[in-house]
């Protein structure tokens, strides 16, 4: 598999940070404005103008933690570049960790849209899993400062986040069990689909913590899909 860039880390803001909360927000930003009472545009979820509005603040999100990580993604400058009230902003997306969670769920909706399961490289499960976990790690690997902040606000994710976790997840599931079958995956695909994508998140964490060498992370993976694929084998 492709080996991952050294993370830059967790990069300071210019400024003193100003007061945070356990989640990484600012203590004005954990202080919310009651949201304003929504017109009959706003409720109307399929409208042009909230999806152009919604892409703006996830573009505004991704922008400001490339260039300062999980830290630099407070609601505040995330509204202002967004060029939406801050009441707006936490209509939408409730906390920085919504939003973050959001964004890699739209990330890995691209790289999903990239990977043709006609074209993937591979005559077998285990080559066509690796082929798709390349593609996942250079996505991620090309910004570390971005991939730290959204993968923190994973781990951050409670249970207020769940609808956004579940999307993540439901991502790397249907690429993972994807590639595993040229048909459509069946409920066992989608476990062991779910188990590499627990060991790939947990050895991402420990990536970028700087607790696992690239290497590292690139033998467990090799094993978990072996041992799995085995196993899945064995039973067909």
């Amino acid at each position: 598999m492709a080996t991952p860039a050294t993370p830059g880390g967790f990069a300071p803001t210019t400024d003193s940070p100003p007061a945070q909360s356990p989640q990484g927000e600012s203590a004005a930003d954990s202080r919310r404005p009651t949201a304003p009472q929504q017109s009959g545009a706003d409720t109307d979820l399929g409208s042009s103008a909230q999806r152009e509005r919604r892409r703006r603040i996830l573009d505004s999100t991704l922008a400001l933690a490339s260039k300062g990580g999980y830290d630099a993604v407070q609601m505040r400058a995330v509204a202002d570049r967004a060029d939406v009230a801050v009441g707006t902003l936490y209509r939408y997306f409730p906390s920085k960790v919504h939003l973050l969670v959001t964004a890699l769920a739209r990330e890995l909706e691209r790289v999903e849209g990239r990977a043709d399961r006609s074209k993937l490289q591979g005559d077998t499960a285990l080559e066509r899993l690796r082929h798709v976990l390349d593609l996942i790690t250079l996505a991620m690997q090309r910004d570390p400062l971005l991939t730290e902040a959204m993968t923190r606000a994973f781990m951050f994710a409670d249970a207020s986040a769940a609808a956004e976790v579940d999307a993540v997840a439901a991502v790397i599931d249907r690429l993972l069990a994807n590639a595993m079958v040229t048909g459509t995956p069946t409920d066992e695909d989608l476990k062991i689909a779910r188990v590499i994508s627990d060991v790939w998140m947990s050895n991402l964490v420990q990536w970028l913590t700087r607790r696992a060498t690239a290497t590292d992370v690139t033998n467990r993976l090799e094993l978990t899909i072996e041992l799995l694929l085995a196993g899945r084998e064995s039973r067909s």
